[in-house]
């Protein structure tokens, strides 16, 4: 007997180390019960400990290949994270109009934790100005927020941020030092929600992939979005403690412990 599973379509960049980006993605939605439908969109130098380089795919294939997935596939969530280039970035937002209704997650990523860029001006810019309005979610680490809200100040960020028409911003706390990780959600007219974790050790490869492609499982699901955020964070904080040594940098989230 044949079965099926909320899917989740995720545009995102390879990490040869298995630690973020798309591999993160697909083992974090199937274990949250979903199937996903990766399409790649750059390919990294990278390791456990910085990205040395990234090259966008073309985005003429990207296209394709949304457009195939959309024919064939139910497409009950989006979720994306580095996007290689402006050109790509175009691209989704034509293919985002054509799926109303459709949950998307928007990871904003910029750079590596180690400091290596994945997104020039263009592509942030072009990212801010015709994705943040269709997006359900954004899921800015502190770094990203105040760069992408061009604020030191976290309310002042999110303000602008919200500028942009997205639908919520969880600003995520993994790249302070504090002993709780405090991970906000702010919506538009609600007060603020706050989720408190103990921080295990220092930062991991691929954290902020898996938390946002967690959240998109579980909207997939049909969960509302304070239901989906913690499910996903009580996936992420298991899969931290059963990190991975790769290599010699960050150790990576096991998303596949049991």
């Amino acid at each position: 007997m044949l079965h099926e599973r909320p899917q989740v379509l995720v545009i995102a960049g390879l990490d040869p180390s298995g630690g973020a980006g798309i591999q993160a993605d697909i083992q974090a939605i199937t274990a949250m019960g979903c199937h996903p439908l990766p399409v790649i969109s750059c390919l990294t130098v990278q390791d456990t400990v910085n990205v040395l380089g990234s090259e966008a795919v073309d985005a003429q294939l990207i296209r394709r290949q949304l457009q195939a997935l959309k024919a064939d596939c139910p497409i009950h969530a989006i979720k994306t994270g580095a996007l290689g280039n402006a050109a790509v970035v175009q691209v989704l937002a034509e293919f985002l109009a054509q799926m109303p209704g459709v949950p998307l997650v928007l990871d904003p990523v910029i750079k590596a934790a180690g400091g290596g860029e994945l997104a020039d001006e263009s592509l942030w810019c072009t990212m801010r100005d015709h994705l943040f309005p269709l997006a359900d979610l954004l899921t800015p680490n502190g770094p990203e927020l105040c760069q992408l809200g061009d604020s030191d100040n976290t309310e002042g960020a999110v303000a602008r941020l919200m500028q942009t028409g997205c639908g919520a911003i969880l600003a995520t706390g993994g790249h302070g030092k504090e002993a709780l990780i405090s991970n906000r959600l702010y919506q538009p007219g609600q007060p603020v929600q706050t989720w408190q974790l103990p921080r295990v050790g220092g930062e991991y490869h691929g954290s902020g992939c898996t938390l946002a492609a967690a959240i998109s499982a579980g909207m997939a699901k049909g969960q509302s979005l304070p239901a989906a955020i913690e499910a996903a964070q009580t996936f992420v904080a298991g899969s931290i403690e059963h990190a991975l040594q790769v290599g010699r940098g960050q150790p990576v989230p096991d998303r596949v412990a049991r």
